[in-house]
C-alpha cells in the first residue's frame, strides 16, 4: 500500500507524537511538508500553522479549512516511590481503549519507555476488576531520581509507543480496511496537506480567500482553532476530522465520508452541508449525514465562541473511535476528492 499517498503520509506522521500542548514534533514536520509543496506556512504563538491561499474574489469572506495536530494522550499525575507513574487522560481517552502495552513518556530531556499496566489478574476479584485510571500504573523500571534526570515530572505527557500504532491493513485487497491507533486527527492533517498539493499541481484558485489551518489542542478545549478564527475572522470554518460510529447512528464504513449535522454544541449550517454534499456528488461519492449527542469539533467550538458565521465538520467514517480505529481505505480518497471539488466550484 506504499503507493497510496494518504496511507503513506499518514504512516510517516505516526512517527511524531503529539499530545495536546506538546505538538512541536508534528508541527515541525507539517511545516516542512507545507514548505516542500511550495507554500509559505506561518506559525503563531499558540503553535498553529496557517497557509493562506488567494481567492478569485477578494471581496468574499475568508474560508478556513482546519485539522488538529494533537492526539489523545495521558498526563503524569503522580510518581510513586517505586518509580511507577500514575496518569490521567488528556482528551477523551479511557483506560479500556489502551489495554496494556508500551507507552512513550515524553520527558523534557529524553523519551522514556514504560508499560501501561493494571497489575496481576491472579486475584480473587479479577472478574469484577474495574479498568480505571486509579487502578492503572505505568511501570518505568527507573527510580524517581532517574526519572527526574530524564525530565519526567508531574504534568509530563505520554502516548502509546510507535510499535503499537500501526497501521494494520485487512480485508479485501480491492478496498481494504485500515486500522491504527487513532486516525484522530492525523488523517485530517494528511487530507489538508494533499489538498494543498492538489491546489499547487492543478493550479486551482478558490473563489474565496482560503486559509488552511493545522491547529493545536483540539482535545479538551479546541484552543488552537478558536485562536485562529478569532484572529482571521472567517465567514466559513470547516473542520476536517472524523465521523465516529456510536450506537444508534446509521452511517456505514463503506467508503463514503460523513458530514456532521449536529453535535453536542451546535446545529451546523444547512446550506454549507448541502454544498458539501453537492461537491461529493460531483466527485463521484456521497456524504453520509450524521447527528451526534456526545461529540464536538474545532468547527462547533469556533461557532459557539462566535468566531465564524457558518461552520461545518466533514471527514472519514471510523469505527472504534478514540481507540484502535478502523476505516475503509477508499474513504480517504473520497474525502480528498470531495474537498477538491468543493474548492473548485463553491461560490456560496
Amino acid at each position: 500500500m506504499t503507493d497510496n499517498k494518504t496511507l503513506s503520509l499518514f504512516t510517516h506522521l505516526l512517527d511524531f507524537p503529539s499530545p495536546p500542548g506538546v505538538e512541536d514534533l508534528i508541527a515541525d514536520e507539517v511545516q516542512a511538508q507545507v514548505s516542500k509543496i511550495g507554500f509559505h506556512p506561518e506559525r503563531d504563538g499558540a503553535g498553529n500553522i496557517t497557509v493562506a491561499v488567494d481567492g478569485k474574489n477578494s471581496s468574499l469572506g475568508r474560508s478556513v479549512f482546519a485539522a488538529h495536530m494533537d492526539e489523545l494522550a495521558m498526563v503524569v499525575q503522580g510518581i510513586d516511590d517505586s518509580g511507577d507513574l500514575r496518569a490521567t487522560r488528556l482528551g477523551g481517552l479511557y483506560p479500556a481503549k489502551l489495554g496494556e502495552g508500551p507507552v512513550d513518556i515524553l520527558g523534557g530531556v529524553s523519551t522514556v519507555k514504560g508499560i501501561f499496566s493494571f497489575g496481576s489478574m491472579h486475584r480473587r476479584d479479577a472478574e469484577k476488576f474495574e479498568y480505571t485510571w486509579e487502578s492503572a500504573r505505568i511501570i518505568t523500571g527507573l527510580s524517581q531520581q532517574e526519572l527526574r534526570e530524564r525530565g519526567v515530572l508531574i504534568g509530563t505527557t505520554a502516548v502509546p509507543s510507535r510499535e503499537m500504532r500501526g497501521p494494520v491493513i485487512m480485508g479485501p485487497e480491492s478496498d481494504p480496511l485500515v486500522a491504527s491507533w487513532t486516525f484522530d486527527d492525523r488523517i485530517g492533517v494528511v487530507t489538508l496537506l494533499l489538498l494543498l498539493e492538489t491546489i499547487k499541481s492543478r493550479k486551482i484558485v478558490p473563489n474565496r480567500p482560503t486559509t488552511f489551518a493545522f491547529t493545536v489542542h483540539e482535545e479538551g478545549g479546541c484552543h488552537g482553532a478558536k485562536n485562529v478564527a478569532r484572529r482571521l475572522e472567517p465567514e466559513v470554518f470547516i473542520a476536517v476530522d472524523g465521523c465516529p460510529m456510536p450506537p444508534g447512528t446509521s452511517i456505514a464504513m463503506d467508503g463514503r465520508p460523513g458530514v456532521w449535522c449536529k453535535d453536542s454544541h451546535i446545529q451546523f449550517d444547512r446550506r454549507l452541508i448541502d454544498d458539501l454534499c453537492s461537491a461529493a456528488e460531483k466527485a463521484g461519492t456521497e456524504l453520509q449525514r450524521v447527528v451526534y449527542d456526545s461529540a464536538a469539533s474545532d468547527a462547533s467550538a469556533v461557532y459557539a465562541a462566535g468566531f465564524a458565521d457558518r461552520v461545518a465538520t466533514v471527514g472519514h467514517v471510523r469505527e472504534n473511535s478514540h481507540g484502535y480505529e478502523v476505516a475503509r481505505l477508499s474513504v480517504f480518497d473520497n474525502l480528498l476528492s470531495t474537498l477538491t471539488e468543493f474548492l473548485i466550484g463553491w461560490d456560496g
